[in-house]
């Protein structure tokens, strides 16, 4: 295959600079001049209009007249120029062009896509600062300040983030595999970034500074891959903007992809000066020692302020410390096993002087026998006096920082993003309880639809609620106080009663909920205060009559609100606080949710303190509230028509949970499902029956993560030898993470079919399985396949192969290989059978299969 466009980008082996200059002051000379500067080893070509050399280097009249077809090109002509020049390097054969200049109009940014179809070239910007790859000395950019190799990459949609950036890194010593300026997004996004990132071997970590995102699916999709190899950290901005989305939802989808949110500048450059020394954390308990009592202090409280494991006391070993206390004191620490990570904190001192104390401590720290156990930082606080022994640590190798505050939140950067991979490894449990009757949902849907329903209150909403297994009050319309009074007698006191009106948004605007009502009298009241008060707030509101029902039984329960609807960016959203609370207020969390991630929303809502836990006879039952949370994903998932749902509010009491009030708005022209929600949900459709040469029944479906039980016994079913046929090597026992990535695919870019047992001694057991992991772009998908060695012969393989086949072909992947042992006799005749393209590699003990199944989107 050809390199792809991306590919170009990043390893180009020529490069030309479209608007060459040789006045200084243009970006076409500064381009240039970089490049020149950075001794990129393939040729450079200036296209330019007027002149027959810029720098020294021979120019060409246009893009025609280019010797060879560029890898990259950077066109640094004004606006009105760009849309003809992409054309003329689409014809050249250009793989990737950087666009410096912005302001593009939405038809101009329309016309760049068209061409970007049209001849499979990749775009960078427009409004981009460029791009600097300093290990292959590229500096493809008009940054004023350079950058020198390093292992971690940056990519900004802010020329002004950027500039800031590297500017402290040069102060610092801080280098990048790759810097990269996005600019006004048109092709190339962070997705695609993220993809190529994750494959190289440079880079070691990842920082990101975003305004918005464009594509969440493939965002959250290419995050959640790269992140389970380096870390991801993100900077995001705009916060309050209502046009970029609740900030709590990106909140919710940095934390689902397995990413870490830091919250500015500051937390940033702490994050940068960690990942630059590749650190891998060792434990949580973090001991701090310092020779100022208020530092470490200072340090303890943000530790435990952000949920970090202080290991003892701050240890304050004197502002009159030397360099013999330091010692003793590490010392003391590092021979011990109740910490995992050390702080060092130095104040500036006449007993112990910075520099002098910084040699001494990092030669001890060689030379000590068990300091690789341990996680170092250090904060030589101060500036004048304290910048010497800093860069010392630097060389060394050693994390640095100015503040207590820095430190500490660089450490948490670590803990918290081993977190955030240890709950996407979490085993989700089964749904226990009232299962979502999906068929009589769809019936009453169907009916509000046809009866043009499309905002119900609690009285309409009640059957679907209860349809998909929550428990809700019952509720009776009356039209005045007399009717009210009369269904009260029936029902029994003590009641509720409410207004019913799609006027007027929120009730509590006109006292419209009137609570534990005892008498008749009282109910009368409280319809006609309501009533009047209607008419005086709001005389055109139209009222709908009142709801009485009846009041919860029990007290002393929390109100909560569960809130469902949709985020301009990330779609449908589930959203998580106590009752009143508005939506910005609340944990968000994205669907699809199993019972380990709807678990996760309530505890980070209880530890955010969204949820504030009252004082009553009975605690939040977590696990009931996740029951509810994971069978509401599980309707909004089937029913794309629901646009917003509001359970406001939802009485926890205990393990009872009920709905007390309720509002659904519907749409009767709904996208599909799967193409607005940014996570791919399981996709049922692909579920089909088979049978088996012995006429048993299976059931071929795609994997789940509650598959992982399962699978464990149905790979200790396996025999010694084909396990080794299939990961070339001795497997023994899978342990939990090895099996909670075959469980936990991410359906957009894997897939996995599990062959389960429909009946006997078989029933539910996994019987074969195999999966087809895609590259980004779908030009290629790796195929792998086991089946229980004692079950050969039934034609488990042929069945598993036939289905993976077809979802390449329906997903349009250019084509499935594979590798096996020659010994894989069987493996090797059923892939010939079904069309592979074998190639015998004895010498290298391998057999290849390849089979094209089409022409992927990607593949240019």
């Amino acid at each position: 295959m050809k390199p792809s466009g991306l590919d170009r980008l990043f390893t180009p082996h020529s490069i030309a600079v479209i608007g060459a200059s040789s006045n200084p002051q243009k970006a076409g000379h500064v381009v240039i001049r970089h490049l020149l500067a950075g001794q990129f080893r393939g040729p450079i070509l200036p296209v330019s209009t007027d002149s027959q050399a810029i720098a020294g280097v021979l120019a060409y009249p246009d893009v025609a007249s280019l010797p060879l077809a560029p890898d990259l090109a950077i066109i640094c002509t004004r606006r009105e120029r760009v849309l003809p020049l992409v054309e003329a390097l689409g014809q050249r054969g250009a793989g990737a062009v950087i666009i410096l200049a912005g302001d593009f109009s939405d038809q101009e940014r329309a016309e760049l896509q068209r061409l970007r179809h049209q001849y499979g070239i990749r775009l960078l910007g427009p409004n981009s600062m460029g791009m600097l790859l300093p290990g292959q000395g590229i500096n493809a950019s008009f940054s004023p300040i350079a950058a020198k190799p390093g292992q971690v990459a940056f990519l900004s949609q802010s020329a002004a983030v950027s500039t800031t950036i590297l500017d402290w890194a040069k102060q610092h010593e801080v280098g990048f595999s790759a810097f990269i300026s996005l600019g006004d997004h048109c092709d190339i996004d962070f997705g695609q970034l993220l993809d190529q990132l994750s494959r190289d071997g440079t880079t070691r970590a990842i920082l990101l500074y975003m305004d918005k995102l464009h594509d969440a699916r493939h965002f959250l999709s290419a995050a959640r891959a790269a992140s389970r190899n380096k870390p991801i950290l993100v900077l995001k901005s705009g916060r309050h903007d209502p046009s970029h989305g609740l900030d709590n939802v990106y909140d919710a989808a940095i934390r689902r992809a397995g990413m870490l949110r830091v919250r500015d500048t500051h937390e940033l450059f702490a994050a940068v000066e960690t990942l630059n020394h590749s650190l891998h954390l060792k434990g949580e308990r973090l001991a701090i020692i310092s020779n100022g009592r208020g530092l470490a202090n200072m340090a303890a409280d943000v530790l435990q302020e952000r949920g970090g494991k202080l290991a003892g006391f701050p240890l304050d070993i004197g502002s009159d410390a030397d360099i013999q206390a330091y010692q003793d004191a590490l010392d003391n620490v590092l021979q011990g096993d109740e910490a995992d990570a050390i702080l060092l904190i130095h104040a500036p001192s006449l007993t112990a002087r910075g520099v002098e104390l910084a040699r001494n401590l990092i030669d001890y720290l060689k030379q000590h026998p068990r300091a690789r156990r341990f996680n170092l930082l250090t904060n030589w606080a101060g500036e004048f006096s304290a910048q010497e022994g800093r860069r010392l640590f630097n060389e060394a190798g050693i994390p640095t920082y100015r503040t207590p505050e820095s430190a500490i939140n660089a450490f948490m950067h670590m803990v918290e993003y081993r977190r955030n991979q240890k709950q996407l490894m979490e085993t989700p449990a089964s749904l226990q309880g009232d299962k979502v009757d999906l068929a009589l949902c769809k019936k009453l849907i169907q009916q509000a639809l046809t009866r043009s329903q499309f905002k119900l209150d609690t009285h309409l909403v009640q059957p679907l609620l209860q349809a998909s297994g929550l428990a809700t009050l019952p509720t009776w319309i009356v039209t005045d106080a007399i009717e009210a009074t009369l269904t009260a007698e029936q029902i029994g006191y003590p009641v509720a009663v409410k207004l019913r009106s799609q006027d007027i948004a929120h009730k509590s605007s006109v006292h419209g909920v009137m609570l534990n009502l005892r008498t008749s009298s009282e109910v009368a009241q409280a319809a006609d205060a309501i009533l009047d008060r209607v008419r005086q707030h709001d005389p055109g509101a139209r009222i709908e009559g009142l709801l009485v029902q009846r009041m919860a039984r029990r007290s002393g329960g929390l109100e909560l609100r569960i809130r469902i609807q949709q985020d301009p960016v990330f779609g449908p959203v589930i959203l998580l606080g106590e009752s009143g609370a508005e939506p910005r207020e609340m944990v968000a969390a994205l669907p699809p949710l199993n019972q380990a991630l709807a678990r996760y929303q309530i505890i980070e809502a209880l530890k955010s303190r969204k949820i504030r836990e009252q004082a009553s006879p009975e605690r939040l039952d977590i696990m009931a509230l996740a029951q509810v949370l994971c069978q509401l994903s599980e309707l909004l998932l089937a029913f794309p028509e629901i646009v917003e749902l509001d359970l406001h509010p939802l009485q926890a009491c205990g393990d009872e949970m009920v709905v007390l009030d309720a509002s659904l708005t519907l749409n009767d022209k709904p996208s599909a499902t799967g193409s607005t929600l940014a996570i791919r949900p399981y996709p049922t459709e692909l579920e089909e029956g088979a049978w088996l040469k012995d006429r048993s029944h299976v059931l071929l479906r795609p994997i789940r993560p509650e598959d992982e039980p399962a699978h464990k016994q149905f790979v200790l079913r396996v025999s010694d030898e084909d396990r080794y046929k299939r990961f070339f090597a001795d497997v023994g026992e899978l342990g939990h993470e090895e099996l909670a990535r075959m469980t936990q695919i991410d359906y957009d870019r894997e897939m996995a079919f599990v062959a389960v047992g429909q009946e006997g001694v078989f029933d539910q057991q996994i019987l074969g399985v195999v999966r087809a992991i895609s590259t980004p772009d779908k030009r290629d998908a790796e195929f792998a396949i086991l089946v229980r060695s004692d079950l050969k012969g039934l034609g488990l393989g042929t069945l598993l192969m036939e289905k993976i086949i077809r979802y390449a072909k329906e997903a349009q992947i250019g084509q499935l290989s594979g590798m096996t042992m020659p010994i894989n006799l069987g493996m090797i005749k059923l892939a010939k059978r079904l069309g592979f393209h074998i190639d015998m590699q004895l010498e290298e003990g391998v057999v290849e299969m390849l089979l094209p199944c089409g022409e992927s989107e990607g593949a240019v």
